[in-house]
């Protein structure tokens, strides 16, 4: 399984078209077929960074399965719609991840993804882009499972939890930076999260022994992005 994720600038004053053109064109299109499946279609909630960026995230068969949807786009039946599509945004950064050996998600069951709009609750998510330093990343990759995976499911058992890791990803060949982390985390307690945007973080995070201060030796660059899902997303 490969997933085609897509940070969208989309023109301000056409944000509303953008969505349509999601909505109505490229989801029902990739449903036509088994080769791929839109699964999550997200607005950057303004005030937490640049404005008018979408997140999308296409989940792809395989590698063959990828380069048939691009034949599509680049001179197929996808062409003139991209072509419109185009005009919507400023610019689009894609990358292609691939699931963590101890993500939660491995794969995805296409058939089951829904192809047509369907209205829902919305959601929140925090996803945090990690860059490990030079010749880490595949220490990152087991400590994290083994130490922020393991330390995100003990909070859970000791009471509420702010988020649940849904899904870790690592960028693999053809994307524009190959060594990165992408940690999917669905926000459970949106009131904590206004607690963690207001306050200092606690003592008890910042001692040996907790992932925040142990990952120093990995990394210590990361971006974090708050994403709310539209009321129509296939996966919310």
């Amino acid at each position: 399984m490969l997933l085609l994720h897509e940070v969208h600038e989309v023109v301000g004053a056409r944000e509303l078209e953008f969505e349509a053109a999601m909505r109505d064109v490229w989801m029902p299109a990739l449903g036509a077929g088994d080769d791929a499946r839109l699964l999550y279609f997200l607005h950057h909630a303004h005030g937490t960074g640049a404005s008018y960026r979408v997140v999308t995230v296409t989940a792809l068969r395989d590698g063959a399965a990828w380069e048939r949807l691009a034949r599509r786009v680049l001179d197929g039946d996808l062409a003139a719609w991209m072509r419109d599509l185009d005009r919507l945004r400023h610019e689009v950064q894609a990358k292609l991840l691939v699931p963590l050996p101890w993500s939660p998600l491995q794969t995805v069951d296409l058939a089951s993804v829904p192809v047509q709009p369907a209205a829902h609750g919305l959601t929140l998510f925090m996803e945090d882009t990690v860059w490990p330093l030079e010749g880490r990343l595949e220490e990152y990759v087991e400590r994290s499972g083994t130490h922020y995976a393991r330390e995100m499911k003990e909070a859970g058992a000791s009471g509420p939890r702010l988020l649940t890791v849904d899904a870790s990803f690592r960028t693999t060949l053809g994307s524009h930076r190959r060594r990165e982390v992408v940690l999917w985390q669905k926000v459970v307690q949106p009131d904590g999260m206004l607690r963690l945007l207001t306050h200092e973080l606690p003592p008890a995070y910042r001692k040996p022994g907790t992932w925040m201060v142990d990952a120093l030796e990995l990394r210590d660059q990361w971006e974090s992005r708050l994403l709310r899902s539209s009321s129509w997303s296939p996966w919310w």
